[in-house]
This record gives structure tokens, C-alpha cells and sequence, in this order.
């Protein structure tokens, strides 16, 4: 068998978060955080999107391009605290042996960018800004969801109680807000640290979003234009 299998990009990926810090582990988790999925010039054909309209949900594989090829046959989750190794196969961790993700989304409509590329826009994804897209398919609810399936040690997400003085949240555009409550609340913060004294600062939207977690609560305390970066 030949080794070697060549993939390239068809799409990239844009949002409110241009790095990874801060997203939901999990698409669909942060259901209001919404971005694009723009088609590179080879897959601008219009007939690549025929039809597409009549999905609710897509699946978009994507390209882990901020996280590290797999090195080892075992990854310490966040889940167990990050010091529990489990094997690779057995996680949905980023590092792995071909850098590849699964997210599902929602699809929100078809359109065109600015310079006039193809574009889908979706809502739910966990992806930072600039992920290459590998390919696109729709979600089949008849054949994709198991409602009854096992989750393993990845069981589902608890939420924080999130505090945010208004004149802070007045600062975030209004179509913006419920997406960075709905992040927020998933405890950004890795899960084998828990300082109560810390400010963490998770990027989004142009801010820098600064915050705090004791116990069940997660109060921020600044948010600060970020300082732009070139190109």
C-alpha cells in the first residue's frame, strides 16, 4: 500500500477567534459562534455548492494546522486533567497522527465574500480562524446521530457561571456577545489548572478578553482592543 496520500485545501476557515486559546472543545458546544467557510480559487465553480441549501448541518474536516503531529501512541486529555494518558485513537485530541479534525455546524446560508469567493456560513464551529478546510459534507441524522452511543471519558461539558459588568459587554458588537457568554461559560482554561488568583486573556473578536474562574463562577475583568498584527 502506498503511504503517501496527498489532500489539499478547498476552503479556509474565518471567525472572531484568531487563535486557539478560548475555543469550545467541541463543535456545537458555543452554538451562537458563527464564521465562514471561504472556497479557495480551484473550488469556486458554483456547481461544487449545488444543492447545498437543503442541508441544516454539515461536517467540515479540517486540518489541525495549530496543533503538533502525534509523536506518541497516547494524549493526556484536558478532560482527566492532563495528566492521565489515554490512547490517541480513544481521544479527539488536535495531535494526531494525521492532523485531521471533524466538526459539525450549522449551516446558515450560502454567499459570497467581499471579492466575490463562494462562501458558507455556519455557526458552532470550533476551529480558529485561518483552518484549512479539506472537504465538506453534509450531516445526515438518519445515519450520523446514535442517541444512544457511549461517550467514553468525554462526558458532557459543565458551565460556569459567567460575570461580565455591562459597560465591559457594551464594548463587543451586539451580534457578538452571546457567542463570547456561550464561550466563556465552557471554561476556556485548560483543565489541569485552577488558580483562582489567575487572569487569563483569551483573543476574540479584537479583544483581549481577560477573566477570572473561582470555583463555578468565572468573572471577567477587562476587555481590551488587541493589538494588531501584520498582514
Amino acid at each position: 500500500m502506498d503511504e503517501t496520500i496527498e489532500l489539499r485545501p478547498v476552503a479556509v476557515y474565518t471567525c472572531d477567534f484568531p487563535l486557539k486559546f478560548g475555543l469550545p472543545r467541541q463543535s456545537g458546544l458555543a452554538a451562537d459562534l458563527r464564521g465562514q467557510v471561504v472556497f479557495l480559487p480551484a473550488f469556486r465553480n458554483p456547481d461544487y455548492l449545488r444543492g447545498i441549501e437543503g442541508y441544516s448541518h454539515l461536517w467540515l474536516l479540517w486540518h489541525c494546522s495549530l496543533s503538533p503531529k502525534a509523536e506518541s501512541p497516547t494524549v493526556r486529555p484536558p478532560k482527566l486533567g492532563g495528566n492521565t494518558r489515554v490512547g490517541v485513537f480513544a481521544s479527539r485530541s488536535p495531535v494526531r497522527p494525521n492532523p485531521i479534525g471533524l466538526s459539525c455546524v450549522r449551516l446558515e446560508g450560502v454567499g459570497k465574500t467581499e471579492d466575490g469567493a463562494p462562501c458558507l456560513y455556519v455557526a458552532g464551529a470550533d476551529l480558529a480562524s485561518g483552518t484549512p478546510i479539506l472537504d465538506v459534507k453534509p450531516y445526515l441524522p438518519y445515519a450520523d446521530a446514535v442517541p444512544q452511543a457511549e461517550s467514553g471519558f468525554a462526558k458532557t461539558e459543565g458551565t460556569l457561571d459567567v460575570r461580565i459588568e455591562p459597560a465591559l459587554l457594551c464594548r463587543l458588537a451586539p451580534e457578538k456577545r452571546a457567542a463570547l457568554l456561550q464561550t466563556l461559560s465552557l471554561d476556556p482554561r485548560p483543565g489541569y489548572q485552577d488558580d483562582p488568583q489567575r487572569v487569563y486573556y483569551m483573543r476574540y473578536a479584537g479583544f483581549d478578553v481577560g477573566f477570572r474562574v473561582e470555583g463555578e463562577t468565572l468573572r471577567v475583568t477587562e476587555l481590551r482592543e488587541a493589538p494588531q498584527t501584520a498582514g
